[in-house]
């Protein structure tokens, strides 16, 4: 702390007083003193202290009239009980009623010193915490969340009618459109945001590995499961579990996911035990889920229980509008991640940025924007600042620069390749321009027959 830490040692026993004074004193503690209850409780209303070191047994005003009246008027102090072993039973109620902790008369200084610092580290975690979750309040706010175009305004409204319920989301969209931004939204906004948001990538991880991810194990549970361990559902009890991708599951996990959902309740992986849960599900997907369900690679009835409340999230092309506030919104996170000035587009870059058509969508305009922050030389972006695949005209680009009747199949792969040669091989660049994982990209290939190094 930047100042001593004030502690208020409260006990009728004046040579109590003086020696934990004397003690802490030592410590770095700012330490006052109050020689009965009914002082300690006036002290209080007179000046606020991190900790109170109180007895319980105090002729008049006792330790528990002591801790009620500071949980009532000052319920960020610390309050720690000392007690005679003949009231212990007195002061495990003063825990339950919101003291820290106690420790035994008579006591050995160095517990003393011990349950101080302890308490006082749980209480900068938990300010640490706070502090950090009040931050992703503030960012995950509906305001704070860039776009004004009439798309867009339709899925704050959305977000603000379905994030005070309690109803599985299903967020819809392209690859880089948002969708984890629009679950974290729906999370910090709603009466769940200082509970935990989890985020998991369903087509990252192999079925074996995000059945143990999602549900956990016990001990034993398979080769190398020495200790038993919590899943994620258990993870976000209260809270919110967001599922990217969740059309690419496959069918026996849709099955213990409709479960999930159906009965909130989960078992470990090798286990017996039915644990219950409060998780709110959203959930998104790149994917067409109707189509899935039409060709019978998803469950109709797990469709249904995730499609409660839909949002669709539009790709940037169908919101050019948008594109100046995105990009100079990335500008300025990245100028200032760099330490440098405050950086303008150029016209005639802005021109460019406009005219691109965003296959990427918003992840790949933040690509090219941290690019150029970090590039620049000036204060100005310039054309020049921007990638080649930008400067291309759309129409030479859609016609001119392409056989005719060329197939869809034929028409990705060329961008792909093209992507790669503009990035020189780096597929993690790739994938992210593109919007998709390095595993997508890399079946993507696999299926046109692109040859491509891992």
């Amino acid at each position: 702390m930047a100042f001593p830490v004030r502690v208020l040692v409260v006990d009728d026993d004046e040579i109590t007083c003086n020696l934990l004074e004397e003690v802490l004193s030592k410590e770095g503690y700012a330490v006052h003193k109050a020689l009965d209850g009914r002082q300690a409780i006036e002290r209080g209303e007179k000046q606020t202290y991190d900790v109170v070191l109180s007895d319980v047994k105090m002729i008049d005003v006792d330790g528990m009239e002591v801790l009620r009246a500071y949980r009532q008027k000052s319920p960020e102090t610390i309050i720690i009980m000392m007690t005679a072993f003949g009231s212990i039973e007195t002061a495990i109620r003063a825990i339950k009623e919101g003291a820290y902790d106690y420790v035994s008369k008579p006591f050995k200084l160095d517990e003393i010193k011990l349950t101080l610092q302890r308490a006082l580290e749980q209480r900068r975690l938990v300010e640490e915490n706070t502090h950090y979750r009040q931050e992703l309040i503030t960012k995950y706010k509906l305001e704070n969340i860039v776009g004004r175009s009439p798309h867009m305004l339709q899925v704050y409204k959305t977000i603000a009618r379905v994030a005070e319920s309690r109803s599985t989301v299903l967020v819809t969209g392209e690859s880089g459109t948002g969708k984890e931004l629009i679950a974290r939204a729906i999370h910090f906004n709603s009466p769940r945001a200082a509970r935990p948001f989890v985020a998991v990538d369903c087509s990252s991880l192999a079925e074996t590995l995000l059945e143990s991810e999602l549900f956990g194990h016990v001990r034993g549970a398979f080769t190398g499961a020495v200790t038993a361990k919590k899943g994620l559902f258990e993870e976000a009890d209260r809270g919110t579990c967001f599922l990217d991708e969740v059309g690419n599951i496959s069918p026996a996990m849709q099955a213990k996911l409709l479960r999930v959902i159906q009965e909130h309740e989960i078992k470990r992986v090798g286990g017996t035990e039915t644990i219950k849960i409060d998780v709110r599900i959203v959930a998104a997907t790149n994917q067409n889920l109707e189509i899935l369900v039409a060709e019978k690679k998803f469950r109709e009835d797990l469709f249904y229980r995730l499609n409660v409340v839909s949002i669709h999230l539009p790709s940037l092309r169908e919101r050019p509008e948008d594109v100046p506030l995105l990009a100079e919104h990335f500008l300025r996170k990245y100028a200032s991640q760099n330490d440098k000035p405050v950086l303008r587009i150029s016209p005639e870059a802005m021109d460019l940025l406009i005219r691109y058509r965003w296959p990427g969508n918003v992840r790949e305009l933040e690509n090219v924007m941290e690019r150029a922050a970090t590039l620049s030389g000036t204060n100005l972006i310039l054309p020049d600042d921007l990638p080649r695949r930008l400067h291309v005209e759309p129409a030479r680009m859609s016609l001119s620069s392409l056989p005719s009747r060329m197939p869809l199949s034929e028409l990705e792969k060329l961008y792909i390749q093209k992507v790669l040669e503009e990035t020189g091989g780096n597929k993690k660049k790739a994938a992210d321009i593109l919007g998709i994982d390095r595993r997508t990209l890399y079946r993507m290939a696999t299926r046109l027959g692109l040859i491509i190094k891992r």
